[in-house]
């Protein structure tokens, strides 16, 4: 009985801990500007129509036939031209593993987003005034963006609150702008979800572990509760008149 005492101790420290980073991390999120959070200071969202030169496009079973093999084939935009996007392998979602080929609609060559195209495509989806200070090709995970599983540029602007663009390698998919903001955001996500080893997922092993000491609060609870009535600690004492 006095390791069911001693543990179950230890574990109501636990859940008790956790329990304050959930009251304080709800607090934050009530109180904190949700547009910087999700890294919209100086995100620009208008974009202007691209007048595409229909007559000029390629037939998509050309561009179909002279490479491997796809699932899918789309037209999208960078830069204010259209490009054929080949998808010769697919996720669930955007972000997780995906094979692209990215080929200019009009010609029909292969484009290899270097740097300076990414950074062309960062400047394009930020609405502020500084200069580009660095700009790194990661692969994952991502310290910004945890659950991005593909090769992703990282174009970092010299503004004053340390601006992050990420360019999505093979695809040139904007994968979002991070920033002092949205990194104080991440840093009360992972204490609410209890994501401590960056998986971006709620269903995690923390939580997981987490759960188990809950359950065992519950039932070393119980086992102390019967074991306090088979020794009469619970008997009421009658005050004397």
């Amino acid at each position: 009985m006095f390791w069911v005492r001693k543990l179950h101790k230890w574990a109501s420290v636990i859940v008790g801990i956790q329990l304050l980073l959930w009251l304080i991390s709800g607090l934050y999120f009530n109180l904190m500007d949700h547009d910087k959070a999700q890294g919209l200071t100086y995100l620009n969202d208008t974009h202007a129509e691209v007048a595409i030169e229909t007559h000029r496009l390629l037939e998509p079973g050309t561009i179909l036939a002279a490479f491997k093999p796809s699932v899918s084939l789309n037209i999208i935009t960078l830069l204010d031209k259209p490009y054929y996007l080949l998808i010769h392998e697919k996720g669930l979602y955007n972000h997780l593993n995906n094979d692209y080929s990215l080929v200019d609609a009009y010609d029909g060559n292969q484009v290899i987003i270097d740097t300076t195209m990414a950074q062309q495509l960062a400047k394009a989806s930020y609405s502020g005034e500084a200069t580009i200070s660095s700009t790194l090709l990661l692969t994952p995970p991502l310290d910004d963006f945890p659950k991005q599983r593909n090769d992703t540029w990282q174009i970092n602007f010299a503004d004053n609150i340390g601006t992050s663009v990420y360019i999505e390698a093979q695809s040139g998919r904007l994968v979002g702008h991070s920033d002092e903001h949205t990194r104080l955001a991440d840093i009360f996500f992972m204490l609410h979800f209890m994501d401590y080893t960056s998986e971006g997922s709620f269903n995690n092993i923390p939580i997981m572990i987490f759960a188990f000491i809950t359950l065992w609060l519950t039932f070393s609870g119980l086992i102390w509760v019967i074991d306090m009535f088979k020794r009469n600690r619970y008997r009421p004492k009658l005050k004397r008149r």
